[in-house]
């Protein structure tokens, strides 16, 4: 029976599997930038985008639902870039945390006027990773693949603004534009796998390996590792609990993800104590 629980689940774990991949690299960027909810704020920006699109009768998996949410997506992409300054007078964070209130109060209100609103809402949350099929993944796959050459062609401002932005500004670097082209790429990924996992297992894969991967230490390669590690151990872990106990596949990662941050941590308090 677990067998062929398990053989159903091949697909979603392989897309488990792409979203560790990119979500661990753009949580690296993240937490150095110390905009730690912009993935949730973006992802409830997405299902904001697509939730207007289900008002006027567009489900959650038309090319109009996934059109809607990239637009919204990109003009928060926009916003953000924007709130970016040489000093910082108002803390970046903030600014995340009131654009993720109103998305979220806008999504609620709009589901509000729809039918099956509730029914939305929870796909917008936990996402539908069990309906995807390998072509979905094959598809994922190729776009993340896209946008990880255009991070690793623009890999020195990226990295430079998010580990040392006074410098960035110092060399003269175009800041502002630098974070549009970031902000924007991170949309594109993040209006993408709300679709499929939902803003709760989006948002975990790309903290979760990151902050583990801080936990160790070390360079930029050990953590990017050290993440993808993390990640994948976690995806199976989690699939494997799916199957084995009967429970949604969305959730139970999220689950997973956080009990195995609190081991990790745990274990290295006791090596520094040791």
């Amino acid at each position: 029976m677990l067998s062929d629980l398990l053989a159903l689940l091949w697909a979603p774990f392989l897309m488990c599997l792409v979203l560790t991949g990119i979500h661990a690299y753009l949580g690296v960027h993240v937490l150095a930038r110390e905009v730690v909810f912009v993935d949730i704020a973006l992802a409830q920006i997405a299902a904001l985008g697509a939730t207007a699109a289900f008002l006027f009768g567009h489900e959650l998996h038309t090319w109009e639902s996934y059109a809607a949410g990239l637009f919204a997506t990109l003009v928060g992409a926009l916003v953000l870039s924007l709130t970016r300054t040489r000093e910082r007078r108002v803390s970046q964070e903030a600014v995340i945390g009131v654009v993720y209130a109103a998305s979220a109060a806008g999504a609620v209100l709009l589901s509000d006027r729809a039918a099956h609103g509730v029914e939305h809402i929870r796909a917008m949350l936990v996402g539908s990773l069990l309906t995807v099929s390998g072509g979905d993944v094959v598809k994922v796959a190729i776009l993340y693949g896209l946008i990880g050459l255009l991070h690793w062609i623009c890999r020195r401002p990226f990295f430079l603004i998010s580990t040392d932005p006074r410098r960035a500004y110092a060399e003269g670097w175009r800041v502002r534009l630098w974070d549009l082209v970031f902000y924007a790429s991170f949309g594109v990924v993040v209006t993408s796998s709300v679709r499929i996992a939902g803003v709760l297992l989006v948002f975990s894969y790309l903290i979760v390996p990151a902050l583990a991967a801080t936990l160790v230490g070390g360079s930029i390669v050990t953590r990017l590792l050290v993440g993808w590690g993390f990640g994948t151990a976690v995806s199976v872990l989690g699939v494997i609990a799916s199957a084995g106990l009967d429970l949604p596949t969305g959730a139970t990662i999220v689950c997973v993800f956080g009990l195995s941050l609190v081991a990790l941590w745990a274990v290295a308090v006791q090596i520094q104590r040791a």
